[in-house]
C-alpha cells in the first residue's frame, strides 16, 4: 500500500463520524490531500468508505425508530441526481481543492454552532417541513456533494438543526441516509470518467479500515454526547481545510 499510518487516520475517522450519523467523506479527503495522490481516486475513495460507514449506522437507526421517511425522501430524492450532476461535471484539480477547503471551513462553523434541541412532543405540534424547501436544501447539497466527493451529511446535519428540523437522533439518521443515497450516486457519476491509475489495492484497504471504525462508532451514537462530538468534529473539520487550502492554493 505505501502509506500504512493511513489505515490508522481511517479507521479514527470512520470511529468519531459515524457517532454522529457521519460518513468521514471531507476528512477522508483532506488525509489522503496531504500524499498528493490523484484527486480522482480520492474522490472515489471518500465515496466508498462513506459507504461502508454510514450503512452500518442506518440499519442501527431503522432498527432504533429514528428514520422519519416522510420527511428524508424530499431532501434525497432531488439530492441523487444533483450529486450525479456534481460527479460528472469535469473540473480542475486545483479548483476541486479550493472548492474543498472552503466547504470543509463554513462546515466546520456549522458544526461548532450549538442550537436548541427539540423534543419528540415539541416536532408534533409544530406545523410540517416545507416540501418544495426540503427538495431545494438536498438538491443543492447533493451536487456540491457529488463535486467534491462526500456525502454531503456534514452540512446538512447543522444546517437541520439551525433550522430545528426534527431531533438530533432524527437529523443524525436523516444525514446518514441522505450520505448513503449521494455517495452511491456519486460514485455512479464518477466511473463515467474514471482514470486507469486507480490503486484497487489501497483503496480495498482504506475500507477495511473504516469498516472497523464506524462498526463500533456507530454503535456508540446513541451514548454519546452529540454536541461534544460534533464540536470535536468541527476542528479536525477546520485543521483539514486550513491544510488543503495552504498547499494547494
Amino acid at each position: 500500500m505505501g502509506y500504512w499510518e493511513l489505515l490508522l487516520f481511517f479507521l479514527i475517522i470512520a470511529f468519531v463520524y459515524s457517532s454522529v450519523g457521519f460518513g468521514g467523506g471531507s476528512s477522508y479527503l483532506a488525509v489522503l490531500a496531504m500524499y498528493s495522490l490523484p484527486y480522482q481516486e480520492m474522490r472515489l475513495t471518500a465515496l466508498i468508505c462513506n459507504i461502508i460507514v454510514v450503512t452500518g449506522g442506518v440499519y442501527i437507526y431503522i432498527k432504533n425508530n429514528q428514520v422519519n421517511w416522510r420527511k428524508i425522501l424530499p431532501i434525497t430524492l432531488v439530492s441523487v441526481p444533483m450529486a450525479y450532476i456534481g460527479a460528472v461535471l469535469k473540473i480542475s484539480q486545483e479548483t476541486f481543492f479550493l472548492i474543498l477547503g472552503i466547504t470543509l471551513i463554513i462546515a466546520a462553523v456549522l458544526l461548532w454552532m450549538k442550537t436548541e434541541t427539540k423534543s419528540e412532543e415539541t416536532i408534533s405540534e409544530e406545523s410540517k417541513s416545507s416540501v418544495a424547501g426540503n427538495s431545494l436544501l438536498g438538491g443543492g447539497i447533493g451536487f456540491l456533494s457529488g463535486l467534491v466527493g462526500i456525502g454531503g451529511g456534514i452540512f446538512l446535519s447543522p444546517l437541520l438543526n439551525l433550522m430545528k428540523w426534527d431531533t438530533p437522533r432524527k437529523i443524525a439518521a436523516t444525514s446518514s441516509i441522505f450520505i448513503l443515497v449521494n455517495s452511491i450516486s456519486g460514485i455512479v457519476g464518477q466511473l463515467t470518467k474514471l482514470p486507469s491509475e486507480i490503486d484497487f489495492i489501497r483503496i480495498l484497504s482504506l475500507c477495511l479500515a473504516v469498516f472497523i471504525g464506524g462498526q463500533i462508532g456507530s454503535r456508540m451514537s446513541l451514548k454519546w454526547n452529540p454536541l461534544i462530538i460534533k464540536r470535536m468534529t468541527a476542528i479536525l473539520v477546520l485543521i483539514a481545510g486550513i491544510n488543503v487550502l495552504i498547499k494547494y492554493w
